[in-house]
């Protein structure tokens, strides 16, 4: 088992999860703790490591309050493979739509891109060099006798890249260094590139589900086996983007698939997140037997298909067998209509540690407008700064910003900061749309602008349930 995780004190963590997310400091100890239990797991000896189950939890808390942006930055914090699901998307067994374990195959799946991304920025430099080699000897191998300050606009390139002529050792690094200042980015090559199986091309198309997966694993595994006849396609690029390409064609040949995909199963079995949201949508509402009628048989199947999962198995995947033991699940759901201790007893043992997020007051507003890193202001300030347009916002706007905000979920239907979003969005529309045409200028939103366009847009509710 890898013991190489990011180390936090749970101190730390909240203080990291802070400059993003505003207030719900329960929500934030309950992670912070589930996170640093990870790492006390992996320097307990190997006889007790196994026998350490994670202690999922329960997010309750209406909609737009943090509860999946705590889980993804937890796992950005862990380098966790992460993966949010809709608890209310799944069936039970035997019906039609997705069955539980396709999570797991999701967050494998994850995973291995994860850990690939990681191996091929390690190799990235090394890659890059072998590409540039590659394409000096394309371009080389075009014509040996041509004036290199005035060669032809295109290449003809063998399928396996390999040059069979080349010109003395000066002139390849003249040939490199004008590759390098952009001296050749106005011309053009051939290059043998791989397509993917046609069956597979046909596979692909939306709407594929876990019916399909089986048939297009057993297709993915005959093209590796049949690897050497894969088609192959002569495809014209620039030279910028022939670079692109040879770049990933040799970064993918120095990475180890087999060692990414036992890195991956290792990190989704021990560090992975999988967060469940509208869990509250599978509990039961009409009693808890078996006898029950109509919608609630449904979500009590899933409920027992999810607990084999929650509690510890084995799902086999294409990439090999996935132990559940010590994923860590996060469960949330609004729980307006059901309680907790509506979901059947068995899966309410494995959520433990039960956390309760605030509803979003109008300050919360206000601080989520300019508190985290990336607030919703500093965006908007981004975004103008590209069209050479300076966007300042008075103290008094930001107030009344969100003042409307609060405002228009109590009126209307709460979805928490999320109606922040909607009130920028329709505040600043004119100027989004015009700043093209004012480049160098400073524009101030102050509470006027506010007034002018939020007021009426509130006053008026019948208006304001479609615009805000």
């Amino acid at each position: 088992m890898s013991t190489e995780l990011p180390v936090f004190t749970p101190r730390e963590t909240v203080s990291e999860l802070d400059r993003y997310i505003v207030g719900q400091p329960k929500a934030k100890r309950a992670v912070a703790i589930a996170l640093r239990n990870r790492w006390r797991r992996s320097q307990v000896g190997a006889e007790l490591r196994d026998e350490i189950a994670p202690k999922n939890i329960i997010m309750i808390g209406p909609t737009g309050v943090g509860k999946t942006e705590i889980a993804r930055r937890l796992a950005k914090m862990g380098q966790a493979p992460f993966l949010k699901v809709e608890a209310s998307k799944f069936t039970e067994v035997g019906y039609v739509g997705r069955d539980v374990e396709s999570m797991i195959r999701d967050l494998t799946d994850l995973a291995i891109q994860m850990v690939k991304v990681e191996e091929t920025e390690r190799v990235e430099a090394t890659a890059k060099r072998a590409a540039e080699d590659r394409l000096l000897d394309l371009l080389q191998a075009s014509d040996p006798g041509t004036d290199r300050s005035t060669p032809t606009n295109y290449f003809a390139v063998g399928p396996d890249g390999a040059a069979q002529n080349h010109t003395s050792p000066g002139d390849r690094e003249a040939l490199r260094k004008a590759l390098r200042k952009g001296e050749l980015d106005d011309r053009e090559i051939s290059i043998s590139t791989k397509v993917p199986h046609p069956a597979l091309e046909i596979l692909t198309g939306a709407g594929m589900d876990d019916m399909m997966n089986n048939l297009r694993d057993a297709l993915g595994n005959m093209q590796g086996i049949m690897g050497q006849n894969q088609p192959t396609k002569e495809r014209r690029m620039s030279v910028p983007e022939a670079l692109r390409y040879l770049t990933s064609e040799e970064g993918d040949k120095m990475v180890n698939m087999d060692n990414i995909v036992q890195q991956a199963l290792d990190r989704v079995q021990n560090r992975g997140i999988i967060f469940l949201d509208e869990v509250d949508k599978i509990a039961l509402t009409s009693g808890r037997g078996s006898g029950g009628q109509g919608p609630d048989v449904s979500r009590g199947g899933v409920q027992r298909d999810l607990l084999p999962i929650v509690e510890g198995c084995a799902v086999t995947t294409k990439h090999g067998v996935v132990k559940t033991d010590h994923i860590l699940f996060i469960a949330a759901g609004a729980f307006h209509e059901t309680k907790v201790s509506d979901l059947i007893p068995e899966l309410q043992g494995r959520f433990p540690i039960r956390v309760e997020l605030n509803a979003l007051s109008e300050d919360d507003f206000l601080r989520i407008l300019t508190e985290p890193r990336a607030s919703l202001v500093r965006q908007y300030e981004a975004l103008m700064a590209t069209e050479g347009v300076v966007l300042k916002f008075t103290e008094q706007s930001l107030a009344d910003i969100a003042r409307v905000a609060f405002a228009a979920n109590e009126r209307l239907e709460n979805i928490g900061a999320r109606r922040l979003h909607t009130v920028l969005e329709t505040l600043l529309e004119d100027i989004s749309y015009r700043a093209p045409e004012q480049k160098g200028q400073t524009i101030e939103v102050d509470a006027g602008l506010v007034k002018d366009k939020l007021e009426v847009l509130l006053a008026d509710e019948d208006l304001g349930r479609y615009i805000l």
